[in-house]
């Protein structure tokens, strides 16, 4: 009975899970879309010419990310186009995450440059003018019947925002910075205080770093709900680092955590004139050749990732400007990164929207934890896969149940060595109906649900 009552609990708690889980983000940053499309550029579906709205939609995302700029010179991304482009974005069904770069142009980890209205304010003016700008901004969204779901206040602020003001650089630089990001997350939360807050760094893969930055950002008392990370395996490191990271971003500080961008190439080719960002094979991971196969399988392991970081804190994940094809009056660095081929038909990988989480790649690292991640597929007929992480020598089980807590079948029963491991489950003898897997190794133990549908 006490094994019934056991399973009985897990099953509520995963089906509370589950709840939670259909709202993963599958998002997509697609800021430059309408200049694209007014430069001439088209996205393709099936070899039909379609509103990339339409094709992100039919492919499964559910969530769009738009960057603001404050007074941008040729008016691409500032607040009246962005507001416009945001009102269909959010008709479209989707839900909405405002970026927002607190500069006249792009702001990174190298650049953080105040708008030019705003150059030669003293702090506390600058400090009132995020407020209220900030307010404004989402006022004008919520009036276009587009009110953000999510804000993030700066883009990548590793090194803190509208320098040098708010530079992490010196001894008022945590105080300073930390005023200028309540101000803006004031200013959101006086218009919508449903809106979640998102502070962004570009560190995916890099703990020490991250660690460094949320712990002095918490220290000072900022208030928000989402840890965002930056991961471009050519800047931020390998998978298994991004992992690392963000189980114990997780578990130290109790936050939802997403990957905000992300991306990997389907070629090293090139299409136009502009000088490419990513075009050398020493850019890529081992294992993910630039190819549209290559490019599927490091999303969706990127998305298995973020699904298996504990407590369910990972929320989703955001693939940076999929939507940048070259056009004929707009060229593309970005071109053999995108989702689209270079006639502008979208690629194969583009389903990875839809995906269920698979494996997790495997290093030639020691793991550092244990995980049992999630069955692929499922709901399963009649096999499925489990994968499962050992941080040291212990004796492993991983079992079956059934709904009763009755035990199926076991599929391990021996010492393991570190690694991550791959059991095959087959279940043609079984009936249809939910099922539990349980892991246990010496203390770690955790059980997940599985769906046999016949």
């Amino acid at each position: 009975m006490k094994d019934i009552y056991f399973l009985a609990a897990i099953f509520l708690f995963h089906c509370a899970a589950d709840a939670q889980d259909s709202t993963f983000i599958r998002g997509a940053d697609i800021s430059a879309a309408p200049q694209i499309e007014n430069a001439g550029g088209v996205w393709k579906l099936n070899g039909n010419p379609e509103d990339v709205l339409d094709i992100f939609k039919q492919s499964g995302a559910n969530y769009i990310r738009l960057r603001l700029w404050h007074s941008p010179l040729d008016g691409y991304c500032g607040l009246d186009s962005t507001a416009t482009f945001a009102e269909k974005v959010k008709a479209r069904g989707f839900k909405f995450l405002l970026d927002i770069h607190y500069s006249d142009t792009w702001a990174d980890p190298g650049h953080q440059t105040k708008p030019a209205a705003w150059a030669n304010l003293s702090f506390t003016d600058l400090t009132d003018s995020v407020y209220s700008y900030t307010k404004n901004v989402i006022t004008v969204l919520k009036n276009h019947n587009a009110t953000p779901d999510m804000v993030q206040i700066g883009n990548e602020i590793t090194g803190g925002m509208l320098w040098p003001n708010g530079k992490l650089n010196d001894s008022t630089g945590w105080s300073n910075f930390a005023a200028l990001l309540k101000a803006g997350i004031q200013g959101v939360k006086d218009v919508d205080t449903t809106i979640r807050i998102m502070i962004h760094i570009d560190k995916g893969g890099d703990n020490s770093a991250s660690r460094w930055f949320f712990d002095n950002l918490t220290a000072q008392g900022v208030s928000f709900d989402v840890i965002g990370l930056s991961y471009y395996p050519w800047w931020q490191g390998t998978l298994p680092a991004l992992q690392n990271n963000m189980n114990d971003l997780a578990v130290r500080y109790n936050k939802k955590i997403i990957v905000a961008e992300t991306a990997y190439p389907w070629t090293l080719g090139w299409n136009d004139n502009a000088a490419n960002i990513v075009g050398d094979s020493s850019q890529l991971l081992p294992g993910y050749p630039a190819s549209v196969e290559g490019q599927k399988n490091f999303l969706r392991d990127v998305i298995h990732i973020v699904s298996s970081i504990p407590d369910n804190k990972g929320s989703g994940f955001f693939y940076w400007e999929p939507d940048w094809i070259s056009a004929p009056q707009f060229g593309s660095p970005w071109e053999n990164v995108t989702l689209f081929d270079f006639t502008g038909e979208a690629l194969n990988s583009i389903s990875v929207f839809n995906s269920i989480p698979v494996g997790v790649p495997s290093s030639s690292a020691s793991p550092h934890s244990f995980s049992l991640y999630q069955n692929y597929p499922n709901p399963f007929n009649p096999s499925t896969h489990f994968q499962f992480t050992i941080a040291d020598l212990r004796f492993v089980t991983l079992k079956v149940y059934d709904i009763l807590g009755r035990e199926v079948v076991t599929l391990v029963n021996e010492k393991k060595a570190p690694g991550t491991y791959e059991v095959n489950f087959d279940a043609s003898s079984l009936p249809s109906g939910v099922y539990f897997y349980r892991l246990q190794a010496g203390s770690f133990a955790e059980t997940k649900k599985l769906l046999l549908i016949k």
